[in-house]
């Protein structure tokens, strides 16, 4: 018997099938575009982690750590929060934005492929710069299974962030100057390889509640014993702003008829 096409067109299968159908084509779109960030995640991760050690000079073991676990935090946010809304900008200007809402998948599934593509090839290069950060600073590390859900939120988070900004802001040449401030706030004025304390109260409290710090947190909680006090407050930012961003994009695209 032949279903009716409402009814192919609903029910778990068929959105699995959409999903696995577009986290194909996204894969298949994006290799090139996504083996380069890969590299360049790779590079300005393990570029950081030798940097930053020849500004601050000679560091106690704990700082050493710091920066040592803080470095896969900096390497996360460029990918999400810079490339994915670039990727979306650049789209707009090619005159193919609307054609990837023509893709006759549910809507929510075409962002849940672009999450996961993307959160997934943050991963290599994250673990690189981590390996080469950690080998630069003689550094060792006790990895506990909160790495899992800590990287993944990071990841997640970011992506979801970057994938509202390049939806929400219409012009792409605004989406692009959004981002590159973005990174000068991040690289220079975060507390991620930078004890907080250390901070004007004023920045110190501006940062508690936005997912900087907080990725920097959790994922150095995952790393380390007795560095971090308590990391649930970060996690509860970082799901905030997660689902925040989720909100933001999904009104914007619900808008598209």
């Amino acid at each position: 018997m032949t279903l009716a096409p409402s009814a192919v067109r609903s029910g778990a299968s068929y959105w699995w099938q959409s999903y696995v159908s577009m986290l194909r084509f996204d894969v298949t779109n994006l290799r090139t575009y996504l083996g380069f960030l890969l590299v360049v995640q790779t590079l300005m991760g393990g570029g950081m982690a030798y940097m930053y050690g020849f500004y601050l000079g000679e560091l106690p073991p704990v700082g050493q750590a710091y920066i040592a676990t803080g470095i896969p935090a900096l390497a996360l946010i460029p990918l999400g929060m810079v490339w994915v809304p670039s990727l979306i900008g650049q789209h707009k200007l090619r005159d193919t934005y609307d054609f990837l809402w023509s893709i006759p998948v549910p809507r929510i599934v075409s962002a849940a492929s672009v999450f996961t593509t993307f959160s997934i090839a943050a991963l290599p290069g994250m673990v690189a710069s981590l390996w080469i950060s950690t080998v630069r600073y003689d550094v060792e590390l006790s990895v506990s299974w909160l790495i899992v859900p800590a990287v993944a939120l990071s990841s997640l988070m970011a992506t979801s962030v970057g994938f509202g900004l390049g939806h929400v802001i219409s012009d792409p040449r605004v989406t692009n100057l959004v981002t590159n401030v973005l990174v000068f706030f991040v690289l220079l004025f975060s507390p991620i390889v930078i004890p907080i304390v250390v901070f004007p109260a004023w920045l110190a409290s501006l940062h508690r509640v936005l997912p900087f710090y907080a990725m920097a947190t959790v994922i150095r909680d995952a790393l380390t014993d007795g560095l971090v006090d308590s990391a649930t407050s970060a996690y509860v930012v970082l799901g905030a702003w997660t689902v925040g961003a989720w909100i933001a994009a999904a009104w914007v695209v619900g808008r598209r008829r």
